[in-house]
This record gives C-alpha cells, sequence and structure tokens, in this order.
C-alpha cells in the first residue's frame, strides 16, 4: 500500500510539471517550428508520467534515470534550437525549467549524481545556444537551486532514516538484554528459593550442631542433594507431590534419576496435573534398586517413561567394575499425553 504522503508529494509533483505543458502550449508560436516543440512536450510527459508512477520503487532505477537524462538533453535541443538565442522569447523557454523539475524528481528518487549531470548539461546547452545572461533569465539557476534542495533534504533524510533504524535495533538489542538478565534474576531468584526450601532446614540444624552431625544426617544430606539436583534437571517433572515421593524413595535406599527433556510444558494444566499425580503414585510403590524417570521426545506418544532396575549382584563383575551391566529391568511404565496408559 502506497503512504499518503508519497501520493499527495507525486500529485505535486504531477501538477507542477503539467504546468510547464501549460506554459509550452501557451507559447507554442514563438517557436520556427512548432512540431520539435510538440514532439519535446510528448517525450517530456511521457519521461515524466514515468518517473512519477506510484508503483515503482523509492530509489529510481539507473535505467531510468539515464532515460531521464537523455529526454532532458533530448528536450533541450529540440525546444532551444527553434528559437532565437539573442532575443528574449518569454514562456518559450519553458524547457528550461521542465528539464529542471525532472532532473529534480531524478534527485528526490536517489540520483542525485544523474540529476546534477543533467543540470551541467542543461547550462552548457544554453551557453552554447546563447549567452551566460540567458542562464538568468531562462530559469536556469532556478533549477539548479532546486536540484540543491532537493540533494540537501534527500541525504538529511536517508541520514534520519538510517539513524531510526539504528536506534530501532539498539532499542531491540537493548530490550533483549534487559529480557535475558530479568530471566537470568529470575531463574536465580527460584533457584535460591528451592535450595532455601530443601536444604535450608538441614543447614541450620548442622549449625546448632556445630558441625557435628551423625551417618543419618549425612545420608539426609545426600538426599537432600538430590533434591536440589532435580530441581534442575527435573523441572517440570516435579510438583509437591512428586518431591514428597522422591525423597521418601531415597530414604527408602532407591537411587532415583529425574530428567526433562521437554514435551510436558506444552501440556494443558490438567493433562500435567494427571502425570503428575500417576508419577507420584508409581514412585510411591516402587521397590525398584535403581528408578528412572524421563520425559518423552515430541515424537513420541508417553509423556513420561518410568523405568525400575534391579541392580545385579554377580560379584565377577563388581570386581571388574562393570556392575551395571548385571542390571535387569524390574519396572516399566509409560505415561502418556493422551491419558490412556499402555
Amino acid at each position: 500500500m502506497i503512504p499518503p504522503a508519497r501520493i499527495i508529494v507525486l500529485w505535486l509533483a504531477a501538477l507542477f510539471s503539467a504546468y510547464h505543458l501549460v506554459l509550452a502550449a501557451y507559447s507554442i508560436g514563438t517557436p520556427a517550428s512548432p512540431w520539435p516543440v510538440v514532439a519535446a512536450m510528448v517525450l517530456y510527459a511521457g519521461v515524466t508520467a514515468l518517473s512519477l508512477w506510484p508503483t515503482g520503487a523509492a530509489v529510481m532505477p539507473r535505467w531510468m534515470a539515464v532515460l531521464c537524462l537523455v529526454a532532458g538533453i533530448l528536450i533541450t535541443v529540440l525546444v532551444l534550437s527553434q528559437l532565437d538565442g539573442q532575443v528574449t522569447n518569454g514562456y518559450a523557454t519553458w524547457s528550461v525549467a521542465a528539464v529542471g523539475t525532472l532532473m529534480t524528481i531524478v534527485t528526490v528518487r536517489g540520483r542525485a549524481l544523474f540529476g546534477w549531470i543533467g543540470i551541467v548539461v542543461l547550462g552548457v546547452s544554453i551557453l552554447a545556444w546563447s549567452d551566460p545572461l540567458r542562464l538568468t533569465t531562462t530559469g536556469w539557476i532556478g533549477s539548479a537551486v532546486w536540484v540543491g534542495v532537493a540533494h540537501a533534504l534527500t541525504h538529511a533524510l536517508s541520514r534520519a532514516s538510517r539513524d531510526t533504524t539504528l536506534f530501532a535495533r539498539a532499542e531491540l538489542d537493548a530490550a533483549a538484554w534487559h529480557a535475558t538478565q530479568e530471566a537470568q534474576l529470575t531463574e536465580g531468584r527460584h533457584r535460591l528459593d528451592n535450595m532455601n526450601r530443601v536444604a535450608g532446614p538441614m543447614l541450620h540444624h548442622i549449625v546448632d550442631l556445630d558441625g557435628v552431625i551423625s551417618a543419618e544426617d549425612r545420608r539426609e544430606c545426600l538426599h537432600l542433594e538430590g533434591a536440589i539436583r532435580d530441581e534442575i534437571r527435573g523441572r517440570h517433572l516435579l510438583n509437591e507431590d512428586v518431591r514428597t515421593e522422591v525423597l521418601a524413595a531415597r530414604r527408602r535406599g532407591i537411587e532415583v534419576t529425574l530428567l526433562d527433556d521437554g514435551g510436558l510444558e506444552d501440556l494443558s494444566a490438567r493433562a500435567r496435573e494427571r502425570i503428575h499425580s500417576r508419577l507420584a503414585s508409581q514412585i510411591s510403590r516402587s521397590r525398584a534398586d535403581r528408578l528412572i524417570v524421563r520425559t518423552g521426545v515430541d515424537s513420541t506418544t508417553a509423556a513420561v517413561t518410568i523405568v525400575g532396575l534391579r541392580v545385579g549382584d554377580d560379584p565377577v563383575a563388581a570386581v571388574l567394575g562393570s556392575e551395571g551391566d548385571g542390571d535387569e529391568v524390574a519396572e516399566w511404565l509409560e505415561i502418556p499425553k493422551d491419558g490412556r496408559e499402555r
């Protein structure tokens, strides 16, 4: 969609360009032959309409700038060749202002070099046609001023647009940095709150005992360390019931590992509540030696997979350092995303 401001500017430029054609028609009797002037008028109207066509890009294509420059030279030659350079021709020199207007359009559309070349060629043509005084009486100076003003304004607007883009990008970067810092701060506070909730009572207990704790307290510290690790690795697998049952399982001697690989955050609150309830129930009933709880990947229908292992007691394997090779699966449960268990 074309901005309204651009449409207004295009209409003003079109009306101003049409004014030169009115002057040409008014003074059509002054040239020695009207037909070259009529050809110049048709050429000027066509090139101006092409340069002001509203669906084009803001920056004029290079080929169009060359076309406007060549058309300006032809218009100047066609009109001035039919006029006497030693007399006052009045409005018959309309081509000077017309070419100046065309070069101003070229400059505004981002081709200032072609605009200045057109003005210079126009001035040289006037000098070749008549004396230097005609530069002032035909409107060449005004045309040069218009191109200069258009060049300065276009440059200023282009620089302002670049600055606006840079400021907008800097604002987005600052907002992203601020959001990252806020997220890190929020996450840090969340972790500290969890650590204080989980380990705070035990830390106070250790302080009260001056650091002299029993073997049972040491085991409890290991359980609490696992709970803190769960907050990091098993984020969406946890709620209060699951935390309670995991800690109880560890106190029963079960090694529990929670791994959240994603997928639960996209489920509804009701689905997560169902999964947490089923997970807590399964952990409370488990009698395995090791319990591994892991979320399913996006391509699976299982939301959570629970594997209970019974550790093998092969003494030879233990001596060789491969005690995990004798583990056997004692429990297996998949909690589906859709509520239909398998």
